[in-house]
């Protein structure tokens, strides 16, 4: 089902106005959300706001302060800020464009799709293939809702993408996280810790590789409670700390040639078994060829030995007669 659009917008550049469409890129229905319950009762709760000098206070009764010090205030009514929101025009203006390194992923904040509107599929894909042909991305400012916003654009897939960007003002500088002493490492050291980054080195990044598997026991957990199941927490899995650096990466080398050289060692031990199989067979043959030929001399010889008496006595006899002739003629 098509996702519905969370606003419109007209794209302008130039004298080009691009009617757009805004798409979360969240996916609602994969998200778990959780209400406060009444523990004991199952009731859910419900949310009020006390003033400590007159009790309940409806919403109404509500404006916004700005704290200068501790319990100290500046009221601002909802007319004094309204008066002081962005209009919004619904325009997302391009003010310039840059390549795609130029911007720190530390400015990202939010996300967006952005969709062609109605009457506004060829100008849109023109300004994508041209954003993409040149390797830029767009810079814009936008106004929503009472705020102004600067945004970014860039190609995705067959269409574009919004991301919402911070302020300067509103990142954190490295120069507040405390200094670390930097220590030149050793050669040794960075050659082994490289080639642990080469063994786990791909191409391409595959988000479908990777599971949220606290997502998933939260989900089982709420299965198992709706079937009246007992939950036992799993135990906490402890690390020891890592005390020798290069003991460490020899670890984790090891580790990931073993896990790279799973499927690598299946297929040689599958090859060896299919090796030693044709061997086996072969040397069965061989075996079998021998026995055969073995067989066959030994008849070969008793066949042999069986003749050669025959013959030998009929020599025998035939000499014996000859002798006894001789014999009688002699006597004659």
């Amino acid at each position: 089902m098509p996702t519905r659009a969370i606003d419109t917008a007209t794209l302008s550049f130039g004298l080009v106005s691009i009617p757009v469409k805004i798409y979360s890129t969240g996916e609602p229905s994969h998200e778990l959300h959780f209400h406060l319950l009444h523990e004991g009762c199952g009731e859910r709760l419900r949310q009020q706001y006390i003033c400590p000098e007159h009790g309940k206070v409806e919403r109404d009764e509500m404006i916004k302060g700005y704290e200068l010090t501790k319990g100290n205030f500046v009221e601002l009514t909802k007319s004094e800020l309204s008066a002081l929101e962005a209009v919004a025009s619904d325009e997302i203006a391009i003010q310039e464009f840059v390549p795609a390194d130029a911007v720190d992923p530390l400015f990202f904040e939010r996300h967006y799709y952005l969709g062609a509107g109605k009457g506004g599929d060829r100008a849109y894909q023109l300004f994508r293939d041209a954003l993409e042909d040149s390797e830029l991305v767009a810079i814009a400012a936008y106004a929503a809702r009472g705020k102004q916003y600067i945004v970014l654009l860039r190609p995705h897939e067959t269409g574009l993408v919004m991301h919402q960007l911070r302020y300067p003002d509103e990142v954190k500088p490295w120069s507040e996280v405390p200094a670390i002493k930097h220590v030149k490492a050793a050669p040794a050291e960075l050659a082994l810790a490289r080639q642990v980054i080469d063994n786990l080195r791909h191409e391409t990044f595959d988000p479908g590789s990777y599971k949220d598997e606290v997502k998933a026991r939260v989900r089982a957990l709420i299965a198992s409670k709706a079937k009246g199941g007992e939950i036992t927490a799993p135990p906490a899995a402890e690390r020891a700390p890592v005390t020798d650096l290069m003991a460490a990466l020899k670890a984790s080398l090891g580790a990931s040639s073993s896990h790279d050289g799973k499927h690598d060692g299946a297929r040689r031990a599958a090859g060896k078994r299919a090796a030693n199989g044709k061997r086996a067979a072969s040397g069965k043959g061989a075996a079998n060829g021998k026995r055969t030929a073995h067989a066959a001399t030994r008849r070969s010889h008793r066949s042999s030995s069986r003749a050669r008496p025959a013959v030998r006595s009929h020599t025998a006899r035939a000499g014996a007669s000859t002798r006894a002739r001789a014999h009688r003629s002699k006597e004659a």
